[in-house]
């Protein structure tokens, strides 16, 4: 007798999971993907191109840093990072010199609004550079899964042939999907097998991708190279509302945490104040401070990374009271309609803000 099959668990809807390690693969050198179960057996859920934020034992406190899922959601029992270690890299080369098979670590998310689920069309246009190729591979993986037909020109610009992020496994989809069509180039070395010789123009754009204008182009790499590709794109006709892009700049250094409040736990200022649930807490809130500078005043812990409302690592639920939220793009407009927040870029406007925390 067949047994009973259960729909299992989705992954990260309390925002925050414990992944453990089971895979650790060299894909380029410098760079490694790393493969993760959850610790607790449920399924990933996610956006293919979406990000998570890793906390990394760093030194006495957690690093945080935000990393690209480049697996798919399709292929649900497990999630991958791949990351390139960059000179002066303190958090990714910790992850290159300490994490081994069966450590755990503690991620927040996903988020993230860098997804063809989230800006569906008919054709695409994956442009990227460097490690820029994981959120464009999260993408193709899940259309190689679920939509093998869809039209999607894939051009990914290396320093050197070796440096060519997942070459042998797109070669192998493109080999299955008609329509995937591989355009590789390398900047620092002559034209090769599977590879053309070049820098990014007008050029060389128009005869990797002629009909550029008439897709949807998902842009993701080094801060110089997407100024150059959106301003050529720009020339070369495609609108604005069909250009996405994601970053892989500097994470911003963190603000400074203020001395721990030692007032009791139901004191107050005057005027506007946070109450924070959970801990028994509560902090004024000072013209301009946001959710989690009160909440590190007062000796609270949010995890944060981007400070900027980016990365969504800072996503806690607000109870009661209104806030004025200016973030960029890390919270979705589900997660608001559910009193989900952004505490690093809140700022109370009632008397009163009761937070989760």
């Amino acid at each position: 007798m067949a047994g009973a099959v259960t729909e299992q668990p989705k992954l990260w809807n309390a925002k925050t999971a414990r992944l453990r390690c089971v895979g650790i693969r060299e894909e380029a050198p410098d760079v490694r993907t790393f493969r993760f179960e959850a610790e607790d057996g449920s399924w990933f859920a996610y956006r293919p191109g979406q990000f998570v934020t890793l906390e990394l034992p760093v030194g006495p406190e957690p690093v945080l840093r935000t990393y690209t899922l480049a697996s798919t959601p399709s292929r649900p029992h497990h999630a991958k990072i791949t990351a390139k270690v960059q000179p002066g890299s303190v958090a990714t080369r910790w992850l290159f010199d300490h994490l081994k098979l069966g450590d755990r670590l503690t991620a927040h998310g996903p988020t993230g609004r860098f997804s063809l689920v989230d800006h569906p069309a008919d054709r695409y246009l994956f442009l990227s550079a460097g490690s820029g190729a994981t959120p464009m591979m999260s993408m193709a993986r899940w259309l190689f899964d679920t939509a093998p037909q869809t039209d999607v020109t894939y051009v990914h610009f290396a320093r050197r042939p070796e440096d060519l992020l997942f070459r042998s496994e797109l070669g192998y989809m493109a080999g299955a999907a008609a329509g995937l069509r591989l355009r590789f180039v390398v900047t620092g070395a002559p034209e090769g097998e599977g590879w053309s010789s070049g820098r990014l123009d007008p050029a060389l754009l128009s005869v990797l991708c002629p009909d550029l204008g008439d897709r949807a182009v998902f842009c993701c790499g080094p801060d110089r190279f997407m100024d150059a590709a959106r301003r050529l794109a720009g020339d070369l006709g495609v609108p604005a509302a069909r250009w996405h892009e994601e970053s892989f700049g500097a994470t911003p250094a963190p603000v400074p945490v203020a001395s721990p409040i030692t007032a009791p736990s139901d004191a107050a200022g005057e005027g506007m104040q946070v109450s924070f649930t959970r801990s028994g807490r509560k902090a004024p809130l000072l013209p301009g401070q946001t959710i989690l500078e009160a909440a590190e005043g007062c000796g609270l812990r949010i995890p944060t990374a981007c400070r900027q409302g980016l990365c969504g690592t800072c996503l806690v639920r607000k109870l009661s009271g209104q806030v004025r939220m200016e973030h960029m793009g890390g919270i979705a407009d589900d997660e608001i309609a559910e009193g989900w927040i952004l505490a690093c870029c809140s700022q109370a406007e009632t008397a009163l803000v009761e937070v989760e925390v």
